[in-house]
């Protein structure tokens, strides 16, 4: 097997690896368990030092086709790595190529959903903790009135 190969390998088992811990994330965060939200943020950090290995690797494998073809390395692609190894299967190194990009734009979407949903939770526990404590909510309902207290005509109020 091919260096190539076996890189993009490494690559979609990492990717599938954070796609499940996002899922899982999504899951913990919907059943407001902080403690597992906890443990997948952290092993989501884990993963994410792995993958910074992977992009480190790819960027070696990138500069190094760059200097074998002669070109600048932002001009390497996958046919370009794959013209040069012939004997590589192409149609795989691509189906890994594709799938690893789709599991990526599914972590991205899941990860977004999952800091929309943890805004929210901390927007409702802020609110919650406002009206515990008393303390006014600042600023302007739907209606346009503000809940803090205004002075109103103070001048006319003092004489």
């Amino acid at each position: 097997m091919s260096i190539l190969i076996e890189h993009l390998d490494r690559q979609v088992e990492s990717a599938r690896r954070l796609l499940g811990i996002v899922i899982e994330q999504s899951s913990f965060i919907r059943q407001q368990d902080v403690e597992g939200v906890l443990v997948k943020l952290a092993e989501l950090q884990g993963e994410m030092v792995t993958r910074a290995q992977l992009e480190q690797e790819r960027d070696h494998l990138i500069q190094l086709a760059a200097t074998a073809l002669g070109v600048a390395p932002h001009e390497v692609d996958l046919d370009a790595m794959l013209a040069l190894e012939p004997q590589l299967d192409g149609q795989r190194a691509r189906s890994l190529s594709a799938e690893l990009k789709g599991l990526i734009t599914e972590m991205a979407r899941l990860h977004e959903q999952n800091r929309l949903l943890v805004r929210q939770e901390l927007s409702f526990l802020d609110h919650l903790m406002r009206v515990l404590s008393g303390t006014p909510q600042s600023g302007y309902s739907a209606a346009g009135v503000s809940s803090t207290p205004q002075i109103t005509n103070a001048i006319n109020a003092t004489g």
